[in-house]
């Protein structure tokens, strides 16, 4: 008795040590998860108690994350990607291999060009199909082959990069000292809305329009958070940015929050980057021992507080709704729009939620002219666009191509081409979201919004998963739906059946008749564009639309013989 006591105490005296800080819930969570090895039961009481949740409320948000174990020690136990790309590359094979040792799956660990990720603790391996682990870094985006002038990636090679003496030796925090000192806020949101820099998560809404409502919002504090949940499948360049540029995506924030007024900003991190946690940790130590963060920043009456908080693993919060709740420890459901973030965000307050690019871009360009980010880009298209091309290419990785570049240049020129023998099937965009190019198409689309949306589909954030004629495209399409009907949080019907659905539909469950099985796909897709909740439903009929419209031979071969 007495012991069960005193375990009560030292949780609930774990529980008010964290409490007062911003977004404490995640916090909270991850530090008895890695005091214990999981979530045991008094501890999800001691939380519910000191944070007034309700048990049952609690429990139903735990669970909906995919990281954080009820059973003993489980957080100590391998997780294995079996994600749509590690499919490909072994991931089932490498999770039976690892099976003695408890492992679990887990659905993408946005590590896609170098599968298989295994997580074990705090640490990230590289395994294959035998159960081999390897550790590896976080590969360095390969060396521009098409030399051309880049943002992002200008001097992220450099050595040191990572480190604060090092990132300013490179031209670190020349921005940032430059707007404080000599430009007011309105100042620096007119220089970012001449550089016609858009989002970079998918969205592609104007920064600078972005960055002006929430200056000119009601209400304090103001917030800043960075989206640093990359779950979309085929999508790593964030984690790349992070582990060798922190500063840069730390003083686009800070940046962000001089011209909006905010003084909190938050970097919500996927769970399956738990090295580049420390990174940024580090990153945020040095910064505040310089006075680049908190109070008085760079001896002006700037004041910004900047913290990491770690989701659980769950596709959904990449969604920038489901994100703001999580972080107010609510169960991550999205947003219903409006009002918008802009006006109604963190703590229903006027918050800026941008993505780790938009903010590492914003950092460069405001070391230059207004126009120079433009002219980066070819044939009337401004800036560039971080691609991560994974799957079926000999060179997989991430590259900043100039937006308006031929598709062709960047799978041949740049990424290597197919591999020996084989020959391009199919590209998705946007990860799984924007479906797939195939045919002439992969001839003709160049890199940027309005080609890639012409031919049906959208370049989103730009992860391309790339597929040879090795693959069946049938089984492709069926991973992808089973992926978004796992990944579906289940707030609307549209989605959480549609996914369902769509996902027995490419297994053989259903009409043997094509129109019959075409008619079927076609109005759940139709119902799910229309009347989702949030982007996951909206885009996911994207996946089979383009398999029907690109592959429509294999397709009726599969119903057909279903």
């Amino acid at each position: 008795m007495v012991q069960v006591i005193d375990q009560e105490s030292t949780d609930l005296r774990l529980v008010e040590q964290l409490q007062n800080d911003p977004a404490p819930l995640l916090k909270i969570l991850h530090a008895f998860h890695d005091r214990d090895g999981y979530l045991s039961e008094s501890a999800l009481r001691a939380i519910s108690k000191g944070l007034g949740i309700p048990i049952a409320d609690l429990f139903g948000t735990v669970t909906f994350y995919h990281h954080f174990s009820q059973e003993q020690n489980g957080f100590h136990k391998p997780r294995v990607c079996t994600g749509p790309v590690c499919r490909l590359n072994g991931g089932h094979e490498c999770l039976s291999a690892l099976s003695d040792k408890g492992a679990t799956p887990m659905p993408c660990a946005g590590r896609c060009d170098e599968p298989v990720p295994v997580l074990i603790g705090h640490e990230q391996w590289v395994g294959d199909a035998q159960g081999n682990l390897t550790r590896k870094a976080t590969p360095l985006p390969p060396k521009n082959p098409g030399n051309v002038e880049e943002c992002v990636f200008a001097y992220i090679r450099e050595p040191g990069r990572s480190t604060l003496p090092g990132y300013q030796r490179t031209g670190g925090y020349e921005g940032l000292m430059r707007a404080v000192r000599e430009m007011a806020p309105k100042d620096v949101i007119e220089h970012i809305k001449a550089s016609k820099l858009a989002g970079r998560g998918g969205a592609a809404f104007p920064t600078g329009v972005k960055w002006q409502a929430v200056a000119d919002a009601p209400g304090t504090p103001k917030s800043i958070v960075c989206n640093a949940d990359e779950g979309e499948p085929g999508c790593f360049k964030d984690r790349a940015i992070m582990d060798y540029d922190p500063f840069a995506v730390i003083e686009g924030m800070t940046l962000a929050a001089y011209a909006t007024g905010a003084t909190r900003g938050i970097i919500y991190l996927r769970y399956e980057y738990p090295e580049t946690n420390f990174t940024l940790e580090k990153a945020i130590s040095d910064s505040y021992a310089m006075n680049l963060l908190g109070t008085n920043i760079l001896g002006t009456d700037f004041h910004f507080e900047l913290y990491v908080r770690r989701g659980g693993g769950a596709y959904i919060c990449g969604e920038e709704g489901s994100l703001l709740n999580s972080l107010e420890g609510k169960h991550p459901f999205p947003r219903n729009r409006p009002p918008f973030p802009v006006t109604h965000g963190f703590e229903n307050l006027p918050t800026a939620v941008n993505n780790v690019e938009t903010l590492a871009a914003t950092a460069q360009i405001m070391r230059h002219a207004p126009e120079w980010y433009p002219s980066l880009g070819l044939n009337g298209h401004a800036g560039t666009k971080v691609v991560s091309v994974s799957g079926d290419v000999q060179r997989p990785g991430n590259y900043e191509v100039p937006f308006g570049m031929p598709l062709r240049t960047l799978l041949n020129d740049w990424a290597g081409g197919p591999k020996p023998r084989r020959k391009f099937q199919a590209v998705t965009m946007a990860g799984l979201s924007g479906g797939f190019l195939a045919g002439e198409d992969l001839d003709t689309a160049t890199i940027d919004e309005p080609s890639i949306r012409s031919k049906g589909s959208m370049l989103g954030a730009a992860g391309m998963i790339v597929l040879d004629d090795s693959r069946d495209m049938i089984e492709v399409t069926h991973n992808a739906m089973e992926f978004f009907a796992h990944e579906s949080c289940g707030k609307c019907f549209p989605c959480r059946l549609g996914t369902q659905r769509l996902t027995e539909r490419l297994s053989g469950e259903g009409p043997i008749e094509l129109q019959v099985w075409l008619n079927e796909v076609n109005d759940m897709n139709a119902a799910m564009k229309s009347f989702s909740a949030c982007g996951l439903g909206m885009a996911a009929p994207l996946v089979i639309e383009s398999l029907i419209k690109q592959f429509p031979a294999r397709v009726q071969e599969f119903v057909e013989k279903s």
